[in-house]
Order: structure tokens, then sequence, then C-alpha cells
């Protein structure tokens, strides 16, 4: 039966044992279950028995009334009839609101419309309105099992990064003095991905370069196709700016790119990557042309960086699995919450572990959030505008820190400062709030 109980929920059933010993009473009654209850709350849980005034201490000399002490007790104390009564309607409970597993906020929800055991009794003695916190609790648990939009899809669309935030940064310098040269040579006035990668092949003593060198593509060869190209019209789009339009559009996927792989800064592997990803401009023209295998070139890029097994990386590789783990192919702030978890090595996790989360509760609670999707997605794993914009905060905190890796801790941090995204409201059900969290990153640190 407890297979199914969340460890909160499991930990008041536990609780209740404990309280019927140290009560010296021979079976564990619902009234020890209460008193689990107020000693165990999180979250709203909490806030409805603060609303009300109740106090472990308060609460249990009410309880310690109804009790009937019995010195030679048994060693292993059971559950008295009422008390299964409870277990049992707080099963039927979960299955009624959709939820395989049962969680803290069904027993509570059992346990206060309960009318054959003294909790409502003692409850009333604290003017605690049952009813009302009954609507609550029901709204909590209640969960739909299928939902076709991410909760966190947000219809404005995001904030483009500037031209300054995208090319600063040392890594990019001398490929950007490089590609401005070329740009005045041939007498034009404005950037495009051409004149950006040939200035990126120049650097052939670089390790980036020679895995590109391997897969066909240099400096020399790169320049010869280019030459043969009739216009710059793949660069153009609509409109022109400082940066061609596709060059524009590959700078600002770099700059996203060097997030989610967890670094700080731009580098030429991240523009390599970009122009691989998004599959435009002159620059993908030539590396077509000569017959390369843009996927694979991309993976073989990719393995040094992922070897360094950077925090954020992980993280974010671990919050794309959770969303494939419930059938979703986008990624909110409450799957960089998992990620972290499920990460277990930074300073961010130690944090949310000192603070008793759980990965097997916050995945629960997460579900309940977003519901599960379509059991498959061939498309491409892409994050929520708000996801975007917490992993932006995040990249500016350790910029501002002048570190060279985003941490798991300025993501946590960046998550902190959106209190309206699902990460926050999975851990306001989970008992914890921001400043409890920015507590124990400065007692770590």
């Amino acid at each position: 039966m407890f297979e199914r109980f969340t460890e909160r929920a499991v930990n008041v059933v536990s609780e209740s044992q404990r309280l019927a010993a140290e009560t010296e009473s021979s079976e564990v009654m619902p009234e020890h279950l209460l008193l689990a209850l107020v000693r165990e709350a999180k979250g709203v849980s909490l806030k409805l028995f603060r609303m009300y005034g109740l106090s472990a201490d308060g609460i249990q000399q009410e309880v310690e009334k109804y009790l009937i002490k019995k010195p030679s007790m048994p060693e292993t104390i059971p559950f008295s009839r009422s008390f299964k009564e409870i277990l049992k309607h707080t099963v039927d409970l979960a299955s009624r609101s959709g939820n395989t597993n049962i969680l803290f906020e069904h027993l509570f929800l059992s346990a206060i419309t309960d009318k054959n055991s003294n909790i409502q009794a003692i409850l009333q003695s604290f003017n605690f309105d049952i009813y009302n916190s009954r609507e609550i609790l029901t709204k909590l648990v209640q969960r739909k099992i299928k939902r076709l939009e991410h909760p966190e899809v947000e219809e404005v669309e995001e904030k483009k990064s500037s031209f300054e935030s995208v090319y600063e940064g040392e890594a990019l310098t001398g490929v950007f003095d490089r590609a401005v040269s070329k740009l005045s040579a041939k007498g034009y006035e404005i950037l495009g991905t051409e004149q950006i990668m040939a200035s990126i092949l120049e650097t052939a003593d670089s390790e980036l370069v020679k895995t590109i060198n391997k897969y066909g593509l240099d400096a020399e060869n790169f320049e010869q196709k280019l030459a043969e190209q009739q216009s710059r019209q793949a660069e153009y789009e609509d409109k022109k700016i400082i940066f061609t339009p596709n060059a524009f559009l590959m700078m600002n996927s770099a700059l996203q790119t060097a997030k989610e792989l967890g670094s700080s800064v731009i580098t030429p592997e991240h523009i390599v990557l970009s122009v691989l990803k998004n599959k435009k401009g002159l620059a993908y023209d030539v590396i077509k042309s000569l017959g390369i295998n843009g996927d694979k070139l991309l993976e073989e890029i990719l393995k040094p960086i992922e070897k360094q097994m950077p925090e954020t990386l992980t993280i974010m590789k671990l919050a794309k699995e959770e969303a494939r783990r419930i059938g979703r192919n986008v990624v909110g702030t409450e799957m960089f919450l998992l990620g972290i978890l499920a990460e277990g090595t930074s300073i961010a996790f130690e944090v949310l572990n000192d603070l008793e989360i759980t990965m097997k509760d916050a995945r629960l609670v997460v579900e309940n959030l977003v519901g599960y999707g379509n059991e498959y997605f061939d498309k491409e794993i892409v994050f929520t505008n708000r996801a975007k914009r917490v992993l932006e905060k995040a990249w500016l905190s350790a910029k501002k820190s002048s570190k060279q890796k985003i941490e798991a801790v300025d993501l946590l941090l960046a998550i902190l400062d959106e209190p309206n995204s699902l990460a926050m409201k999975a851990l306001d059900q989970l008992g914890v709030d921001a400043v409890e969290i920015k507590h124990g990153i400065q007692g770590v640190r």
C-alpha cells in the first residue's frame, strides 16, 4: 500500500507511529495523524495551519485530551480501525483526483474531512475553517492527465539580444577584427556569415579548426568556394542591418548555444555550431557545396565540450530527458529544477537537498503542474521564453562574477528571480520559499 506514497506522505505515517509510542497509546489513532500533519506541514499546508494559529505544541495539548494511555504497549503499535479508514479514503481521493501517487495533501484532505474521529472537533476548537481548507486542498491535488499546451508557453515574443551582447568578450575579439578587415577588403558595409566563418578558419592552430579540417573544410577551399557564389542574396531576407539578417540570427543562436552549453562567454565553437544548426547563409552554403556532413561535424565539435561536463550543460541535458519522460517537447523552468536535482553534485543541489526536496517528490509535483503530453515527439526539444529568460539571467550572473562557466547556483538564483514561474510554484508546493533557498546558498558559498 505505502509504495504509492510520496516520501512526505510516508514521513507523516511514520511520525504518527512514533507519536503513538511517545504518548503510550496501544494503537495509532487519527489524532496522532493530525499532530503528525501539523509537524510535517510545508508550503500551502503549512500556510493553512498558520492562518488559524495552529502549532505543533498547541495542538498536541488538545490531541492528548482524546488519547487513552495504556502502559503495556506491544512492540509494534498497530493502526486503529479509524486510522485505516482514513488511509483507505486517502487512496480513493488520490485515484479520484487523477494521481497515481498519494501526496501529503491527500492525507491532509482525508484527515480533515473524516467524521468518525475527533479530528474535526480538535480543529474547530482552533476555529479552523474545514470547508475553506478542503476547497484549497482539492484544487491543489486535482490533476489533468493530458494537457495539450505547456502551462509556461508564453505568447509574448522573447527580447532579442543586442549587437553588443552578442560579440563582446575576448574569445571573439580576434574573430571580429579579422571579419571586419575582410568586409572592408570586399567593399561591403554589412557583416555576413561568410566573413565570420572565414576569419574563424584562419586560426589554423585551434582545436576547433583542426576538427573542421578533418571534414575537408579549410580557409583556402572555403575562400575558393565563396568566390564561386554569384551573389550575397543568401545573406539577406527583408532588410539590411549592421549584420546581415542571417548573420544576426547566427550570432543570437551562438549566444543561446553558449548558455545551453554552460559557458558564460561566446567562443568560435558556438558560432560554428550555430551555423551548422541553423543551416542558413553563405557560410553554410559553402560547407554544403563541399559535400560535408554538417550533422556529423556538429557532433564532433560538441564532443570535447561535453567531455568537460559543465554543470549547466549536464542540467540542460537532464532537463530535456525529464521533458521527454512525460511526453513533452517543451522545457520550462520546472524542468530546470528537476535537472538540478538529477545532476546531484552542485551547490544548488546541496541547498535543495538540505531543504528535504527529493527528486521523487519534485517529479510528482511537476507532473501535477504540467500534466502529460503526447507519448512521442519527433520535433526538437525547445525552451519556453520564461526558461530562456532564466538562462539569460544565469548567464549574466556568471559574467558579473567573472566566471567562465554558468554554475547551477546561478541557474537556481535566476529561477528565484521569476516568482511566477512553474519552478517557483513547484518549490512552493514542496514547502520552501525563495528566502530559505537564498539563505541556504549563502551558507554553503
